[in-house]
């Protein structure tokens, strides 16, 4: 059976630099956060339809991966972030991810301890905005009762309060 780690959050808080260091570190496979190649390839303008372009990029690569069968699966982000993203740019949920039932076995959230990095694909850098964008994304954990841990720190340190959250959370 599959161990599947996910990392949710605010934008710029390092999920994407984290992702593969602890997938290293587990031996799991990565998925990708499919929002950003997807607004890299169609731009930060999003819409409904992208939302839900989005949504169904997020599925098809996770499920591509569990196919394989790994031990670990760590996925940067998954469709729950992109109901935050739904919140924070239409102001509304959308009923097919709400539906969406398949989500991680525990989700690590990188704390807004690292400066804001801008690198065209973000677009809530103030800090209020950035605070609202966590607010929203953890409320969405929440909401679903599901398993999550904060994760801090910088490079190494970050990386092994990731570790420690999985231990803790007794995958390991």
């Amino acid at each position: 059976m599959t161990r599947h780690i996910c990392l949710h959050g605010a934008e710029s808080t390092g999920k994407s630099t984290l992702a593969p260091r602890l997938a290293l570190q587990l031996g799991a496979l990565v998925v990708p956060e499919y929002g950003r190649t997807y607004c890299e390839a169609n731009g930060t303008d999003l819409d409904e339809a992208d939302l839900r372009a989005i949504f169904d990029g997020h599925v098809a690569a996770t499920r591509a991966a569990l196919a394989q069968h790994p031990d670990w699966l760590v996925s940067d982000t998954d469709p729950l972030m992109t109901q935050a993203w739904a919140i924070m740019l239409l102001g509304r949920r959308l009923p097919e991810i709400d539906l969406w039932d398949e989500p991680a076995d525990l989700y690590l959230v990188p704390a807004m301890d690292l400066p804001w990095q801008e690198d065209g694909t973000r677009l809530f850098g103030s800090a209020l905005a950035r605070r609202q964008f966590m607010d929203v994304a953890i409320a969405e954990l929440d909401r679903r009762k599901l398993k999550w841990a904060w994760v801090e720190g910088d490079g190494d340190a970050r990386l092994t309060s990731a570790l420690a959250a999985v231990r803790a959370a007794g995958l390991i």
